[in-house]
């Protein structure tokens, strides 16, 4: 049994799991982000030792600890190299948990733990996977042959940083036209907002209301309900999903191709006009093609992912 840490900029969450990628037991606690990193770290630690208890076990029963972190990651060391959600820069993380619970400690980056998480439910033993999940950026994981690939320094599968417009969007990495200025749930609301402003009868203004903001959520509900400006906003968006995704199917190719991150729960509505689009501008025309699917796991992939990760050979 291993135990799986999601370390996320709201929420810690972690599970017991069994080495076939089974929940056995999980929990989450605040990060509380702002405070001192030696506080999360020792909150880490306890929840984890808390599920250890709570399922009858002692540490000594646990074969290892995985931890998924925000940022990059020396996978070797157990360090985050930078971090920015959660403020660390060349942190021993491993060597800090260790201190409060005695268990070997493996670190990675959190996209990489969900890729591993979803590859184990959804990966039908596929030589090449493809993770990305869409959310308030646009992450990602590449697994082949049943390994997560990190590139030769631990920084590779950054898909949300491919250029989709050249001087486009700014995005938070400092260049301009990334994917993920485009494709991320936050350029999703901001164009939902855009639209809103240049149309006031629509329904994404009431639908708004009732949701108390405006979000990701928005353009979809008002396009399904016949809104003409939501169902551009919507149209658009998939589009910028679709493009991404051509690009990174034409350089690697993988036989699958997995969407995760809350917009993918809207399933077919989605991933319908995607794989059409994919399948007729994708470069390889007269080849078969990689499969695209929705995630299963959603919240709990990293918590999966991670615990696998400690178990990795």
């Amino acid at each position: 049994m291993y135990i799986g840490i999601d370390l996320g900029g709201t929420n810690i969450a972690a599970g017991l799991v069994s080495d076939k990628g089974e929940i056995i037991l999980k929990d989450s606690v605040p990060t509380n982000s702002e405070r001192p990193t030696g506080e999360i770290v020792k909150d880490m630690a306890e929840l984890a030792l808390k599920l250890i208890k709570e399922a009858g076990y002692t540490p000594s029963d646990i074969d290892g600890v995985g931890i998924g972190c925000p940022g990059t990651i020396d996978f070797e060391k157990g360090e985050v190299v930078y971090s920015n959600n959660i403020r660390m820069e060349h942190y021993p993380l491993a060597v800090e948990f260790r201190k409060h619970l005695d268990l070997p400690v493996r670190v990675d980056n959190d996209a990489n733990c969900a890729a591993m998480g979803e590859y184990i439910v959804n990966g039908d033993n596929a030589g090449s996977f493809l993770f990305i999940t869409l959310g308030t950026g646009v992450g990602g994981g590449l697994v082949l042959n049943g390994k997560v690939y990190r590139g030769f320094n631990g920084a590779a599968a950054e898909p949300g940083h491919i250029t989709l417009v050249s001087g486009g969007e700014p995005c938070t990495c400092g260049k301009c036209g990334c994917w993920e200025s485009y494709a991320s749930v936050t350029a999703l609301i901001r164009d939902t907002k855009r639209a809103m402003d240049k149309a006031p009868e629509s329904l994404m203004h009431s639908i708004a209301a009732e949701e108390g903001k405006v979000s990701g959520k928005t353009a979809f509900a008002a396009a399904k309900r016949g809104d003409k400006a939501a169902k551009a906003v919507v149209d658009q968006y998939i589009r910028y999903i679709a493009d991404g995704i051509v690009s990174c199917e034409n350089f690697i190719q993988p036989e699958i191709t997995a969407i995760g991150g809350g917009i993918s729960r809207e399933g077919d509505y989605i991933l319908d006009p995607v794989r059409e689009y994919v399948g007729k501008t994708g470069f390889n025309k007269f080849m078969p093609k990689g499969r695209i699917v929705t995630a299963k796991l959603f919240n709990d992939a990293g918590i999966v992912g991670a615990a696998a990760i400690a178990n990795e050979k």
